[in-house]
C-alpha cells in the first residue's frame, strides 16, 4: 500500500526551505502534490483551475494566430504551462522559475507534469529570476532570445500587494508595467497575471495607464476542503 504522505524533496535555498511532497487525500481520493517554501504553500494540485485559466485566457486573446512565442514566470507544478503547450497555436515556450530545484524536479520526474514538458520541444526550462527582465529582479535575468513574446504569462506572487519578495515589487508599478510592455511583448501582444485576491480597482487602473485594454477575469472552483466555492482573478492586458 502507498504511504499516505512522502516528502520527494527538499532543500535549502536562499529563498527558504523548498519541499516537494505528497500524500493521499481521502476527500478528493487521489494523490495531491504540494510545493511549499517554509510553511507557505507555493503550489497544489488539488486547486489548478485557475493555473490552468490563466493560460487558456491568455492565448485566446490573440486567436487564430499562428507561431505564438509565450513567455511563462513562475514553474510551478506546471498546470499553466502544460495549458499553453495544448494550444496547437503555440511555436515556443520559454518557462521562467527562480528555483532551480523546481525545473531539476520536472526533470527527474518528481512532478507528473515534468515529463510533458520536458519532452516538449516547443518548451524550454529557464532558471533564473523573472523580475530582473523588467529591471527589478535583484539577480542577473534568464536568456529568453531577444525575440518578444506575443504573451507573457506571470504566476508567481500571490496577488499584487501579496508579494513573494520584496525585491518584485517594481514590477505592480507604472513604470514596471511599461518596461515589461516595451522589453517583451509584441504590438498587440498581452500581459496575463494570476492573483488569489479578488479584483483590485487600484491595480486594474494602474493597468490601464499602461495598456490600452484591460479587464479582469474571476475564475470559480469548487474547495472541497471547505465545502465552498472559491475564486481567483486573472488580470489581461494587451498592449
Amino acid at each position: 500500500m502507498a504511504a499516505r504522505f512522502e516528502e520527494l524533496a527538499w532543500r535549502a535555498t536562499p529563498l527558504g526551505e523548498l519541499s516537494l511532497r505528497r500524500r493521499y487525500d481521502p476527500l478528493v481520493r487521489k494523490d495531491v502534490y504540494e510545493i511549499k517554501l517554509d510553511d507557505d504553500f507555493l503550489m497544489s494540485s488539488l486547486f489548478t483551475a485557475a493555473e490552468i485559466a490563466l493560460a487558456r485566457l491568455a492565448l485566446a486573446e490573440p486567436a487564430g494566430k499562428e507561431g505564438l512565442r509565450v513567455l511563462v514566470g513562475g514553474l510551478g507544478l506546471g498546470y499553466t504551462a502544460q495549458a499553453v503547450l495544448d494550444s496547437p497555436d503555440v511555436a515556443e515556450l520559454v518557462v521562467v522559475d527562480a528555483l532551480a530545484e523546481v525545473i531539476d524536479w520536472h526533470r527527474e520526474g518528481l512532478i507528473p507534469s515534468g515529463a510533458a514538458l520536458v519532452a516538449d520541444s516547443r518548451c524550454r526550462l529557464a532558471h533564473g529570476d523573472f523580475f530582473a527582465l523588467v529591471g527589478g529582479g535583484s539577480a542577473a535575468g534568464p536568456q529568453v532570445g531577444a525575440e518578444p513574446f506575443d504573451a507573457v504569462i506571470v504566476d508567481i506572487d500571490h496577488s499584487p500587494r501579496h508579494l513573494l519578495h520584496p525585491g518584485h515589487a517594481d514590477l505592480y508599478t507604472a513604470a514596471g508595467l511599461r518596461r515589461l510592455s516595451e522589453r517583451l511583448l509584441v504590438p498587440g501582444g498581452v500581459f496575463a497575471l494570476w492573483s488569489n485576491d479578488a479584483p483590485d480597482g487600484e491595480f486594474t487602473s494602474l493597468l490601464a495607464e499602461v495598456f490600452p485594454e484591460v479587464r479582469a477575469e474571476v475564475v470559480r472552483f469548487p474547495n472541497p476542503l471547505q465545502g465552498r466555492e472559491a475564486a481567483n482573478t486573472v488580470y489581461l492586458a494587451t498592449s
